[in-house]
């Protein structure tokens, strides 16, 4: 029997979806948005305020440095960055958590407000839903999919 002239479909394993296809786009599109906000936020407080507020600005910090490292773990994909991303994930939703309780506690320790403060009130509440979902997603997406 003769095979049939023409291109072929290349050859390889089946395309697996990713932690970054369908609802993860939007996911990554959120991470990636509060990734650069928190960033050039923190940079510009960091530089030019940081006597002010050094607690709240250093606090963004580690708030932009988690979702930088989010979103990066979901965009590539793999059973390592699906931990990272876990692991990132449960970090930051304990950090909203608790810087969040302490503003409320005792608001006098952030002269100036930080992305979790109030539980992200200030960003409509996104800081604290937002690594509610990643869990979420990490945990119901395939194991092992990674970005195809």
């Amino acid at each position: 029997m003769a095979e049939p002239s023409g291109p072929r479909a290349p050859s390889g394993p089946p395309a697996r979806p990713g932690l970054n296809r369908g609802p993860g786009r939007l996911l990554v599109t959120l991470y990636a948005v509060f990734a650069i906000g928190a960033t050039s936020r923190s940079v510009y407080q960091l530089s030019t305020r940081f006597d002010e507020a050094p607690l709240a600005y250093l606090l963004s910090a580690v708030a932009a440095a988690v979702y930088v490292v989010i979103t990066v773990a979901l965009v590539r994909g793999g059973r390592g960055a699906r931990r990272v991303a876990l692991v990132c994930c449960a970090a930051e939703l304990a950090g909203v958590l608790t810087v969040g309780t302490w503003t409320v506690l005792d608001p006098s320790a952030f002269p100036d407000a930080t992305v979790w403060s109030d539980y992200g009130l200030g960003y409509l509440l996104l800081p604290l839903v937002l690594p509610v979902i990643g869990l979420l997603w990490l945990r119901r997406s395939p194991a092992g999919a990674g970005a195809v």
